[in-house]
């Protein structure tokens, strides 16, 4: 008798746990046609970025041919500047300093594109759940939930065109589920053609001064022992910032989703050295002397992952 009570105890939670199951499945096919259409489509618009009462509107135009990926970015606010990518090569054209930065796209990731095109062990740090639909300039959204399991990340909000799958409206919240930042746009086209004659700077034939960006590889030795789990290496360059007497080295950590930035500086260059945490509404700064250098830790993540990340820098003489 005992049996059978198990075993319809075990019937009559199955359907739970196929529904469950399903809806993950569906959420999780949401998220890699999200991740997918930012690449793969056209589309053009206007699209606001919004943070702790800071606001900044840009305009992109993107296309997608046999050739790989063609974008112009546009922002609207403040001073004149533009972003031009072909595939992996960026041109920035920023008029205020009269400089033209030429390099290589490698970290850096920007809306509608937040998500990478491989999302692999994405479950294993964040619970994908289906929301419900809403209206993004003037188009039906399904929304996706990203819930972190851990203390060392934030959840995100996503919600993408039900149609083509195109991230309209991506929301960071934060441990207590609030907005901390957020992409929407206010004006969409998606699909159909763009004249190439969009993607061309209407800055570049003002030939302001040509500036290649400088960078080389980290000094050896530097590691970070034991980062939040889901957290990689995603980049490591040694670059001269402006301001600063000695170049910086520059690690990344990211989990797909959130980004931590490493900077590791000698204290020799550095006029009033400090230590300790600091926040910035949702970017948390960490920073610690590791012998005669300063370590700082930044990034839109909780002030638990920067410490982590901070604690762990380390120098391993070769």
């Amino acid at each position: 008798m005992r049996k059978t009570r198990h075993v319809l105890l075990i019937l009559m939670f199955l359907p739970g746990f196929a529904l469950a199951e399903k809806a993950e499945g569906d959420a999780s096919a949401w998220l890699q046609k999200m991740a997918s259409a930012a690449h793969r489509i056209n589309y053009s618009g206007t699209f606001v970025y919004r943070r702790d009462g800071y606001m900044k509107t840009s305009r992109i135009v993107h296309l997608s041919d046999a050739s790989g990926e063609h974008e112009k970015l546009e922002v609207l606010d403040g001073p004149p500047r533009e972003i031009i990518r072909d595939n992996d090569e960026v041109v920035c054209y920023m008029l205020e300093n009269k400089a033209v930065i030429v390099e290589r796209r490698k970290a850096h990731k920007s809306f509608p594109a937040l998500l990478p095109e491989q999302l692999s062990g994405i479950g294993e740090i964040y619970a994908i759940k289906l929301g419900g639909m809403e209206r993004v300039a003037g188009y039906d959204c399904q929304n996706v939930m990203l819930e972190p399991r851990d203390i060392y990340r934030y959840g995100h909000r996503l919600c993408a065109d039900s149609a083509s799958g195109l991230l309209l409206k991506a929301s960071t919240l934060n441990e207590k589920n609030e907005v901390v930042d957020q992409f929407f746009f206010t004006q969409a086209s998606i699909g159909g053609n763009i004249d190439p004659e969009q993607l061309k700077s209407k800055y570049a034939v003002k030939q302001p001064v040509s500036m290649q960006a400088r960078e080389a590889q980290v000094d050896p030795g530097w590691v970070v022992k034991s980062p939040p789990a889901g957290f990689k290496k995603i980049m490591a360059l040694k670059r001269a910032f402006p301001g600063k007497k000695f170049p910086t080295n520059h690690m990344v950590f990211s989990d797909q989703l959130a980004a931590v930035s490493i900077f590791i500086e000698p204290l020799a260059g550095i006029l009033k050295p400090v230590s300790g945490l600091s926040s910035q509404g949702a970017i948390n700064v960490y920073t610690r002397p590791v012998g005669e250098y300063q370590v700082t830790v930044l990034g839109e993540v909780p002030a638990a992952t920067v410490t982590q990340i901070g604690n762990s820098v380390s120098f391993i003489a070769k």
